[in-house]
Protein backbone atom coordinates (compact mmCIF):
# COMPACT_ATOMS: atom_id res chain seq x y z
CA UNK A 1 0.00 0.00 0.00
CA UNK A 2 1.15 3.28 -1.20
CA UNK A 3 0.05 6.71 0.23
CA UNK A 4 1.09 10.46 -0.33
CA UNK A 5 0.72 13.07 1.99
CA UNK A 6 0.94 16.90 0.39
CA UNK A 7 1.20 19.50 3.35
CA UNK A 8 3.99 22.40 3.70
CA UNK A 9 4.38 21.85 6.78
CA UNK A 10 6.62 19.20 8.00
CA UNK A 11 5.52 18.61 11.71
CA UNK A 12 1.82 17.69 10.08
CA UNK A 13 3.54 15.91 7.38
CA UNK A 14 5.43 13.93 10.13
CA UNK A 15 2.01 13.27 12.19
CA UNK A 16 0.46 12.21 9.40
CA UNK A 17 3.43 9.52 8.39
CA UNK A 18 3.14 8.44 11.88
CA UNK A 19 -0.85 7.98 12.17
CA UNK A 20 -0.79 5.97 8.79
CA UNK A 21 2.26 3.95 9.14
CA UNK A 22 -0.17 1.94 12.24
CA UNK A 23 -2.49 1.32 9.06
CA UNK A 24 -0.22 -2.13 8.27
CA UNK A 25 2.77 -2.95 8.51
CA UNK A 26 4.20 -2.31 4.95
CA UNK A 27 2.64 0.54 4.29
CA UNK A 28 4.70 3.36 2.23
CA UNK A 29 4.02 6.62 3.04
CA UNK A 30 5.41 9.63 0.80
CA UNK A 31 5.29 13.06 1.90
CA UNK A 32 5.34 16.51 -0.77
CA UNK A 33 5.52 19.99 0.70
CA UNK A 34 4.32 21.19 -2.73
CA UNK A 35 1.62 20.67 -5.65
CA UNK A 36 4.90 20.37 -8.03
CA UNK A 37 6.53 17.57 -6.14
CA UNK A 38 3.01 15.84 -5.68
CA UNK A 39 2.56 15.50 -8.90
CA UNK A 40 6.20 14.64 -9.66
CA UNK A 41 5.21 11.90 -6.99
CA UNK A 42 1.92 10.84 -8.54
CA UNK A 43 3.86 10.14 -12.28
CA UNK A 44 6.89 8.62 -11.07
CA UNK A 45 4.89 6.23 -8.29
CA UNK A 46 1.73 4.83 -10.67
CA UNK A 47 0.83 2.29 -7.40
CA UNK A 48 -0.19 5.32 -5.17
CA UNK A 49 -3.21 3.72 -3.19
CA UNK A 50 -4.39 7.32 -1.77
CA UNK A 51 -3.60 10.97 -1.69
CA UNK A 52 -4.06 12.96 1.57
CA UNK A 53 -4.38 16.90 0.46
CA UNK A 54 -4.08 20.19 2.03
CA UNK A 55 -6.51 22.91 1.14
CA UNK A 56 -3.96 25.32 1.64
CA UNK A 57 -0.78 25.15 -0.23
CA UNK A 58 1.76 27.79 -1.04
CA UNK A 59 2.41 27.11 -5.21
CA UNK A 60 -1.17 26.13 -5.71
CA UNK A 61 -4.62 26.77 -4.88
CA UNK A 62 -6.26 23.10 -3.10
CA UNK A 63 -9.08 22.89 -5.01
CA UNK A 64 -7.28 23.60 -8.94
CA UNK A 65 -4.75 20.78 -7.49
CA UNK A 66 -7.72 18.27 -6.75
CA UNK A 67 -9.00 19.32 -10.39
CA UNK A 68 -5.74 17.71 -11.63
CA UNK A 69 -5.09 14.78 -9.82
CA UNK A 70 -8.66 13.82 -11.08
CA UNK A 71 -7.82 14.65 -14.43
CA UNK A 72 -4.60 12.94 -14.57
CA UNK A 73 -5.22 10.02 -11.71
CA UNK A 74 -9.48 9.44 -12.38
CA UNK A 75 -9.51 6.02 -10.37
CA UNK A 76 -7.14 7.70 -7.51
CA UNK A 77 -9.21 9.08 -4.47
CA UNK A 78 -8.34 11.98 -3.00
CA UNK A 79 -8.68 13.14 1.18
CA UNK A 80 -8.67 16.98 1.41
CA UNK A 81 -7.37 18.38 4.70
CA UNK A 82 -7.83 21.39 5.93
CA UNK A 83 -6.84 23.47 9.27
CA UNK A 84 -10.01 25.77 9.19
CA UNK A 85 -13.76 24.48 7.49
CA UNK A 86 -16.74 25.78 6.08
CA UNK A 87 -20.37 24.27 4.67
CA UNK A 88 -19.41 25.70 1.42
CA UNK A 89 -15.92 25.05 1.66
CA UNK A 90 -16.22 21.06 2.02
CA UNK A 91 -19.29 21.56 -0.94
CA UNK A 92 -16.50 23.00 -3.51
CA UNK A 93 -14.28 20.21 -2.37
CA UNK A 94 -16.85 17.52 -2.74
CA UNK A 95 -17.89 18.67 -5.89
CA UNK A 96 -14.80 18.57 -7.51
CA UNK A 97 -14.18 14.83 -7.07
CA UNK A 98 -12.29 14.66 -3.29
CA UNK A 99 -13.27 11.29 -1.90
CA UNK A 100 -13.89 12.93 1.97
CA UNK A 101 -12.98 16.06 3.39
CA UNK A 102 -11.57 16.20 6.60
CA UNK A 103 -10.17 19.17 9.05
CA UNK A 104 -7.00 19.10 11.03
CA UNK A 105 -8.98 19.24 14.32
CA UNK A 106 -10.07 16.01 14.12
CA UNK A 107 -8.79 12.62 15.87
CA UNK A 108 -6.19 10.07 14.20
CA UNK A 109 -9.16 8.02 14.83
CA UNK A 110 -11.70 9.28 12.21
CA UNK A 111 -8.84 9.88 9.94
CA UNK A 112 -8.10 5.94 9.99
CA UNK A 113 -11.73 5.19 10.03
CA UNK A 114 -11.96 7.08 6.94
CA UNK A 115 -9.05 6.24 5.08
CA UNK A 116 -9.99 2.58 5.76
CA UNK A 117 -13.38 3.43 4.02
CA UNK A 118 -12.18 4.48 1.24
CA UNK A 119 -9.11 2.04 0.33
CA UNK A 120 -11.85 -0.54 0.81
CA UNK A 121 -13.77 1.15 -1.70
CA UNK A 122 -16.44 2.57 0.10
CA UNK A 123 -17.99 5.53 0.10
CA UNK A 124 -18.03 8.31 2.67
CA UNK A 125 -20.71 10.57 3.44
CA UNK A 126 -18.10 14.21 4.84
CA UNK A 127 -21.93 16.01 5.17
CA UNK A 128 -22.71 13.46 7.95
CA UNK A 129 -19.34 13.07 9.18
CA UNK A 130 -18.61 16.55 9.61
CA UNK A 131 -22.20 17.60 11.27
CA UNK A 132 -21.08 18.06 14.45
CA UNK A 133 -18.47 20.47 13.33
CA UNK A 134 -21.12 22.94 11.98
CA UNK A 135 -23.53 25.20 13.35
CA UNK A 136 -27.27 24.76 12.75
CA UNK A 137 -27.01 28.05 10.74
CA UNK A 138 -24.03 26.65 8.38
CA UNK A 139 -25.56 23.20 8.05
CA UNK A 140 -28.62 25.72 6.40
CA UNK A 141 -26.25 27.20 4.08
CA UNK A 142 -25.17 23.91 2.78
CA UNK A 143 -28.91 23.37 2.20
CA UNK A 144 -29.66 26.72 0.38
CA UNK A 145 -26.69 26.68 -1.73
CA UNK A 146 -27.15 23.13 -2.79
CA UNK A 147 -31.14 24.33 -3.97
CA UNK A 148 -29.22 27.29 -5.66
CA UNK A 149 -27.39 25.06 -7.93
CA UNK A 150 -24.17 27.36 -7.83
CA UNK A 151 -20.83 26.15 -9.80
CA UNK A 152 -17.82 25.52 -7.31
CA UNK A 153 -16.04 28.59 -9.27
CA UNK A 154 -19.40 30.45 -8.51
CA UNK A 155 -18.99 29.69 -4.83
CA UNK A 156 -15.86 30.83 -4.58
CA UNK A 157 -16.48 34.10 -6.10
CA UNK A 158 -19.64 34.72 -4.20
CA UNK A 159 -17.53 34.05 -1.12
CA UNK A 160 -15.33 36.67 -2.18
CA UNK A 161 -18.13 38.88 -2.92
CA UNK A 162 -18.96 38.83 0.79
CA UNK A 163 -15.86 39.58 1.51
CA UNK A 164 -16.06 42.36 -0.09
CA UNK A 165 -13.32 42.11 -2.83
CA UNK A 166 -13.12 43.83 -5.70
CA UNK A 167 -13.48 41.61 -9.58
CA UNK A 168 -9.95 42.88 -9.66
CA UNK A 169 -9.12 41.26 -6.13
CA UNK A 170 -10.88 37.99 -6.71
CA UNK A 171 -8.95 37.51 -10.13
CA UNK A 172 -5.98 38.18 -8.25
CA UNK A 173 -7.17 35.39 -5.51
CA UNK A 174 -8.39 32.50 -7.87
CA UNK A 175 -5.83 33.43 -10.71
CA UNK A 176 -8.69 34.44 -12.95
CA UNK A 177 -8.67 37.06 -15.62
CA UNK A 178 -11.36 40.02 -14.82
CA UNK A 179 -13.14 39.15 -17.62
CA UNK A 180 -13.82 35.59 -16.33
CA UNK A 181 -14.76 37.05 -12.56
CA UNK A 182 -17.09 39.30 -14.58
CA UNK A 183 -18.70 36.24 -16.56
CA UNK A 184 -18.78 34.39 -12.98
CA UNK A 185 -20.55 37.34 -11.37
CA UNK A 186 -22.89 37.64 -14.16
CA UNK A 187 -23.83 33.75 -13.21
CA UNK A 188 -24.35 34.49 -9.56
CA UNK A 189 -26.57 37.21 -10.50
CA UNK A 190 -28.70 35.18 -12.76
CA UNK A 191 -29.08 32.47 -10.35
CA UNK A 192 -30.41 34.96 -7.68
CA UNK A 193 -32.40 36.63 -9.89
CA UNK A 194 -30.93 40.10 -9.11
CA UNK A 195 -29.34 42.73 -11.22
CA UNK A 196 -26.38 44.13 -8.77
CA UNK A 197 -23.55 42.60 -7.04
CA UNK A 198 -25.00 44.82 -4.02
CA UNK A 199 -28.29 42.38 -4.29
CA UNK A 200 -26.62 39.32 -4.97
CA UNK A 201 -24.43 40.06 -1.57
CA UNK A 202 -27.65 40.66 0.40
CA UNK A 203 -29.70 37.86 -0.88
CA UNK A 204 -27.12 35.53 0.15
CA UNK A 205 -26.63 37.19 3.63
CA UNK A 206 -30.30 36.68 3.50
CA UNK A 207 -30.03 32.74 3.15
CA UNK A 208 -26.91 32.66 5.93
CA UNK A 209 -24.14 33.00 3.78
CA UNK A 210 -21.67 35.33 6.06
CA UNK A 211 -17.91 36.74 5.11
CA UNK A 212 -15.18 34.56 5.94
CA UNK A 213 -12.90 37.55 7.31
CA UNK A 214 -9.55 35.48 6.16
CA UNK A 215 -9.00 37.71 3.08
Amino acid sequence: MKILVVDDHALVREGLRQILGSIESHVVVLDAGTCAQAFEFAEQHSDLDLVLLDFHLPDMNGLDALDVFSKSYPELPVIMLSGSASPLMMQQVIKRGAAAFLTKSGNSEELLEVVSIILSGGVYDSIKGMASAFSANELAVLKASEKLQLTSRQEEVLQLLLDGCANKVIGQVLNLSEETVKNHVSGILRVFGVNSRTQAVLAAKGLGYRPSSRV
